[in-house]
């Protein structure tokens, strides 16, 4: 029996640690974390945590390894500080305050499992995972039946191989590599949005059911690069991390910048690259109103490791973009921010960039403003509302016309997501009062108004998946809850000439721009000539360096929205995400 004061506990308990001696863990549990409370038999209950009781040492009410006393193989002491804290997850998600467990009413779910079957599962085996194996046989306990076999159907996804597609004859040495991409759905924000998993039946909601999935996928796809998003903190210190590490990664990770306690990592096989740069990216900014939101960036510059020396080297960002639907000002605004810090890192001696994979959770759907922006690298906004740019609502609810700029100029970022150098900012006044003493006041108005009206960057990128099935017209999913089923995580990367998926509309996209500036006017000083110079520019910039860019050799297909809740949506027993994984692998010549 649990002591009394913790039979007690509803909602969410802090227990301190008023020793500073190791703390001895139970053994028959795994190393994740858990929820304490008062239970009834009828009630679901993962895992068998209740060792036999040892009278010859005290005994903590704790989760994790066992004592030093133990075998060396099974002992894993932890000294926390003399003030440290443990965090103790809830078990009853819908417990409200400090309401004690036995003074709630029985939910439907309690009734309607009440007198049916249950069965063992075994738990994942520790070599599987990599983790330090664990004493006896712990088990999850999954109820069975006709309604959960039928919600344990699993539908496969295909690999899409694109390497014969790529073949062009050429004799260069070539590094092959994959990336994966997955929001693996916090466990705190899935508590707070509990609204969105209804369709999901509770057991498969709990962390300690959750993550074991979760490190299986990542251990089955074997990415040698992994971005994460929505990766809670003290998960990623505590078990992600070290059974990554296990598994041959060097992670980092960036936490949020507000109270939310999760973030983004990058992780990559160190027997594959070798890290040349970390960069933090922040959206935050104190004193500049657009930008009060906590979502942050993660930018890595990663060499490829094989026997030359002048290989080039691989810019890999990773973000997660404000959800809100109605603020796709703040979107782009954050966007802008990881562009031009991408710029400062991946820019090389030439003018040119090095290869770029961008990945994340974007809040944009597929042909949303935002998202050709980012392939198109150009977008006019004038007179469009906040409302649109992300395309997540079929009514946009957000009626406010974007400002023009978008940003202010404190920010230090211009049109192009570049960052401006404070010398730049103080010549520029005098340049422009200097071109209007050669030309009419209305026509520099104009052209100023059609300058700062559109957003530019540098990168040609391409997006890993075609966004609809060719065969039925269907679109892609990469991410089903109660309330949506839409796309939002991409991989964006810098194709190369010779790849066939590289930017499909680019071209029409490309004549499109030529033709409108010819047509406008020829001369170069003219506002439509500086919009074709700007134009050239970015592309002569992009091809500088064609020859290092990356071929996309294959790609882990998507589902469409039937088939995700014929397995009753995302999450479900073997999906433990709302998302899906992303998976691509790319070709990069040396």
């Amino acid at each position: 029996m649990l002591p009394r004061h913790l039979q007690t506990v509803g909602g969410r308990c802090i227990t301190r640690a008023s020793s500073s001696r190791p703390l001895c863990m139970s053994g028959n549990f795994p190393r994740y974390q858990w929820w304490t409370g008062h239970y009834q038999a009828s009630t679901f209950f993962p895992v068998n945590i209740w060792p036999p009781q040892d009278n010859s040492r005290p005994y903590y009410h704790y989760f994790g390894p066992h004592c030093p006393a133990l075998p060396a193989s099974y002992s894993f002491p932890w000294f926390p500080p003399q003030s440290s804290w443990l965090h103790i997850s809830n078990f009853n998600m819908d417990t409200k305050g400090d309401e004690q467990f036995r003074k709630r009413k029985k939910s439907a779910e309690d009734d309607e499992h009440k007198g049916k079957p249950w069965t063992k599962r075994p738990y994942p085996p520790a070599s599987d995972l990599r983790v330090p194996p664990i004493s006896g046989t712990p088990e999850v306990f999954v109820p069975t039946g006709p309604q959960m076999e039928a919600k344990a159907a699993i539908v496969k996804r295909r690999w899409e191989d694109f390497g014969h597609r790529s073949q062009d004859g050429s004799s260069k040495e070539t590094f092959d590599f994959t990336v994966m991409s997955y929001n693996i759905l916090s466990q705190d924000l899935l508590e707070d949005n509990s609204s969105l998993y209804s369709h999901c039946r509770r057991p498969y909601l709990f962390w300690n059911y959750r993550l074991p999935n979760i490190l299986r996928e990542l251990q089955e796809m074997n990415a040698d690069i992994l971005c994460l998003q929505e990766v809670q903190e003290d998960h990623y210190q505590e078990q992600i991390k070290p059974t990554l590490e296990a598994l041959g990664y060097v992670c980092a990770y960036k936490a949020r910048t507000g109270s939310k306690p999760d973030g983004c990592a990058i992780c990559f096989k160190s027997s594959r690259f070798q890290l040349r740069l970390v960069k933090p990216v922040e959206y935050f900014r104190q004193h500049i109103a657009l930008l009060d939101r906590d979502n942050i960036g993660l930018v890595l510059m990663l060499q490829p490791k094989t026997q030359r020396r002048d290989v080039p080297m691989i810019c890999v960002a990773n973000t997660h973009l404000l959800y809100n639907p109605r603020r796709g000002d703040i979107k782009l605004t954050q966007l802008a921010i990881l562009l031009a810090e991408i710029t400062e890192v991946a820019q090389i001696q030439d003018g040119g960039f090095c290869p770029i994979v961008l990945c994340g959770d974007f809040n944009s759907v597929p042909g949303s403003p935002l998202h050709r922006f980012i392939k198109e690298g150009r977008l006019h906004y004038e007179g469009m509302t906040i409302g649109k740019v992300s395309g997540q609502e079929k009514y946009h609810k957000g009626q406010r016309i974007l400002s023009i700029p978008i940003w202010p100029r404190s920010l230090g970022i211009n049109q192009k997501c570049v960052y401006e150098s404070p010398e730049r900012d103080q010549e520029q006044p005098e340049k422009c009062s200097e071109e209007q003493t050669k030309q009419p006041d209305e026509w520099t108005a104009e052209s100023d108004k059609r300058v700062e009206s559109s957003l530019h960057h540098h990168f040609s990128l391409s997006s890993v998946y075609s966004h609809y099935f060719p065969d039925t017209g269907l679109p892609e999913i990469t991410t089903c809850h109660s309330k949506s089923a839409i796309t939002v995580d991409y991989i964006f990367y810098s194709a190369a000439n010779n790849d066939v998926f590289g930017q499909p509309d680019s071209e029409e996209w490309k004549r499109s721009r030529y033709s409108v500036s010819v047509m406008s006017a020829k001369a170069a000083d003219s506002p439509a000539g500086a919009v074709f110079k700007e134009w050239h520019w970015a592309q002569q910039a992009g091809s500088d360096m064609a020859c290092n860019r990356l071929q996309l050799l294959g790609r882990l297909s998507l589902l469409n929205e039937q088939d995700l809740w014929s397995v009753n949506g995302l999450p479900n027993e073997t999906n433990s995400s709302d998302h899906l994984s992303l998976l691509a692998k790319f070709r990069l010549e040396l």
